[in-house]
């Protein structure tokens, strides 16, 4: 049976190019970059380099970025670590409702230890307001944290704009840029934004490698306590053949972007228009424009039917989609990021979402649409 991925925000395959990259890394170069005799070295001069690559792809200084072991923690650094650096000064937080749970959570969290979060809402395509940001900015506000680009309908933020709002008060702002990374061109400069977090596995790159944007002079809490690692900001040790994996990765999606952005909106747009002409009662979730979202985000909900019963007969026809985030995929409450846009929770719990990749085929655009339509109608019937 041929089997089908299309569950790209959820995890890439690990590029070749990295692959190749990380592998003299487990091997003969496999040292500690913090020691001090020249495997250490040969690994620092590595660490280094890969750092260097990074901040080149994103318009940051290398002084800027530092190495984590996923997405989700460079986002608890930016909201915990914020808020306990500023705690003084004020215990306010605004971020938005559809926040991914690395973000949503730890602000949860900061509740439980007397911080006050303000949950902006969205529209029905997913957009926060800049309106609603500067209505909800108080006194004591110290950090502001939106996402770039949202992990379940694939609605872009005006980041840059709600950046510029921020700074206008003198607010901090961070924004999770895991799915946008790899997928869409930024530098980080022209943003302006003073926290920004990526996750190697979502652009071809290796699992268990996160980065962390922290704009130069900026001060917050060190979040993991141990040894001397990441100039005294971030312990353990370091995992060079990720690092290196991660540089490999980025520089080659960069390289890439608007060829393989293209192909990809293009490919997703096609099965789009063939899952939409081929059913009724479907609702297309996130924004209609295709520039206002992810390239390669498709999500649908289907009126009628449960999400998770299309799930495991895609599954079972070898086309691997997703229900939403593979982070909540154990909830069984229906997702807050489709509750936010507005559908009710029978209608948000009929919703799968399809995210497409650089390896893809039109062809299997079509067998992946031709099968889903003919499942809907299947499990309609019932």
């Amino acid at each position: 049976m041929e089997r089908i991925y299309l569950d790209h925000a959820a995890t890439t395959p690990l590029s070749k190019t990295a692959l190749s990259a990380m592998l003299p890394y487990f091997t003969e170069l496999f040292g500690n970059a913090s020691s001090q005799h020249n495997f250490g070295r040969e690994a620092e001069k590595a660490v280094n380099a890969s750092r260097q690559t990074i901040a080149e792809c994103i318009g940051a200084k290398e002084s800027e970025i530092y190495f984590t072991s996923c997405g989700s923690e460079s986002d608890n650094w930016a909201v915990k670590g914020t808020a306990l650096e500023l705690k003084e000064k004020g215990r306010h937080i605004i971020t938005s409702s559809v926040e991914h749970p690395a973000v949503y959570e730890s602000c949860k969290e900061l509740e439980k230890l007397g911080f006050e979060i303000t949950y902006l809402p969205v529209d029905k395509e997913g957009f926060v307001s800049p309106e609603d940001l500067e209505n909800a900015i108080r006194e004591d506000t110290i950090l502001i944290s939106v996402m770039f680009a949202n992990n379940e309908i694939g609605t872009i933020e005006p980041v840059k704009e709600l950046c510029d709002i921020a700074h206008s008060h003198g607010i901090l702002f961070h924004t999770d840029a895991v799915q946008a990374t790899g997928a869409v061109l930024y530098n980080v400069k022209e943003l302006g934004v003073d926290m920004l977090s990526m996750s190697a596995h979502k652009f071809y790159g290796p699992k268990g490698v996160g980065v962390f944007y922290k704009r130069d002079g900026l001060k917050i809490g060190r979040f993991l306590n141990g040894g001397e690692q990441e100039r005294a900001q971030r312990a353990g040790t370091t995992n060079t053949p990720g690092i290196v994996g991660t540089a490999a990765a980025l520089k080659e999606a960069i390289d890439n972007i608007e060829k393989d952005s293209a192909y990809i909106s293009s490919l997703r747009d096609y099965f789009v228009n063939k899952v939409m002409s081929g059913l009724s009662d479907v609702i297309y979730n996130g924004p209609e424009n295709g520039n206002d979202r992810l390239p390669n985000n498709a999500s649908f909900s289907f009126k009628g039917i449960e999400g998770e019963s299309l799930l495991f007969s895609l599954d079972l026809a070898g086309i691997a989609a997703s229900s939403g985030s593979a982070c909540s995929s154990g909830s069984v409450d229906p997702s807050r990021t489709l509750m936010a846009i507005g559908l009710n929770a029978g209608t948000a719990n009929g919703s799968v979402r399809f995210t497409f990749g650089k390896n893809n085929t039109k062809e299997e655009a079509d067998t992946a649409a031709d099968e889903l339509i003919k499942t809907v109608n299947r499990l309609r019937s019932m």
